[in-house]
């Protein structure tokens, strides 16, 4: 477990609060959700589909405003207008990986191309740089350069595809990392592959903070740090991992294990 000795949590949303509709439509889906996650810790946000896990995730890393409530970047908020600044630092800092990597990856780039873009946003301009980035990006999920540099997604499984996706988000070394669902349309053994692969960015990113989402206690048992459990948009039990597998204090957290056969 990761010890809390920093001053400020990576990623901190208080009292999160977010509906859609309006009127009688109206449906409220996070219901004054608390959750932060630590420089050099694995997070995973499980719950069943419809839980608010997603949107949550979504408001903490900027790509949707809350209702009410705030979220905290490094200690500083990223909401509203005076927050601009330091969504667009977010951003520049976070790495995203989501479910199906054959829609997140353009059909007409190669596994290199793609991988070095965010390089190329960023402003780098050094070509042979950029190959060696991507090259140790591609060694780094477990893909070797040579054979994957010059593939397209078509001519890869999901599970390659989706450690192009990883790549991509590791490129360039980010602070705060989100994957979200990020094994859910994958076999086995391509999760196990996915598996080895975060759990090698985080050896070599040590101070990285990770926020992991999942349906399946199973997929974050080996990698996270602790575990939040969200049931119907409310926060109903976190903890460190151990103490949530062996010692679940709700009934809806003993459903989702013995689901997950552990």
């Amino acid at each position: 477990m990761i010890e809390k000795q920093q001053k400020s949590a990576a990623l901190r949303a208080n009292a999160v609060v977010k509906s859609f509709g309006r009127g009688r439509g109206r449906h409220q889906v996070l219901f004054d959700v608390n959750v932060e996650v630590w420089p050099g810790e694995c997070l995973g946000i499980i719950g069943a589909s419809g839980s608010g896990k997603s949107t949550l995730t979504r408001i903490m890393f900027g790509l949707e405003q809350p209702d009410s409530g705030d979220v905290l970047f490094n200690g500083a908020s990223i909401l509203g207008v005076s927050g601009r600044a330091q969504r667009r630092r977010l951003w520049a800092a976070s790495g995203i990986v989501y479910q199906n990597p054959f829609a997140s990856l353009d059909p007409r780039w190669t596994a290199g191309r793609s991988i070095a873009e965010p390089l190329r946003l960023a402003g780098e301009r050094d070509e042979r740089s950029i190959g060696e980035q991507v090259s140790r990006a591609l060694e780094l999920v477990g893909l070797e350069p040579s054979e994957f540099m010059g593939r397209y997604p078509m001519d890869m499984s999901g599970g390659q595809a989706q450690r192009v996706a990883i790549a991509r988000a590791v490129v360039k070394d980010p602070q705060v990392m989100l994957a979200d669902e990020a094994m859910s349309a994958i076999d086995v053994a391509a999760r196990m592959q996915i598996l080895d692969a975060f759990a090698a960015i985080r050896e070599r990113d040590p101070n990285m903070a990770m926020v992991l989402v999942s349906h399946d206690l199973g997929v974050v048992q080996n990698i996270a740090d602790r575990i939040v459990v969200m049931h119907e948009g409310r926060v109903v039990e976190s903890g460190p991992t151990a103490q949530i597998l062996e010692q679940p204090q709700q009934e809806y957290t003993r459903l989702l294990i013995a689901a997950a056969s552990l």
